[in-house]
């Protein structure tokens, strides 16, 4: 059995998508990992303390052991609170119920 295990890094901008494959010594975090990375060379905008961090989706803890082929996700901040979009689309909508066209005669 080998002392290497592969991982991928992924990290998603607007307009691009970064996946970077690596081999790292198998007992490496998911900190270390995005180290070895070198996404953060590249992308200085990321903060390990501040962005959240997930495995195929689950959110993890930066100090979690990665596992061989393990995809490590750096999430971005949201732009918009997805409850106050939600919010305010229903209200747009009842306000176009209100003044909607007119209705069918029977």
């Amino acid at each position: 059995m080998s002392d290497k295990i592969n991982i991928e890094v992924v990290y998603a901008l607007p307009d691009e998508q970064i996946l970077l494959k690596r081999s790292v010594p198998a007992g490496t975090t998911v900190a270390e990992a995005i180290q070895a990375s070198g996404v953060l060379d590249k992308h200085p905008e990321i903060d390990l303390a501040n962005n959240k961090l997930g495995i195929f989706g689950k959110l993890t803890k930066a100090d979690a052991v990665v596992r061989d082929k393990d995809r490590i996700e750096i999430y971005r901040p949201l732009i918009a609170d997805p409850k106050e979009v939600r919010r305010k689309r229903a209200e747009e909508g009842k306000v176009m119920k209100k003044s909607g066209g007119a209705a069918a005669e029977v």
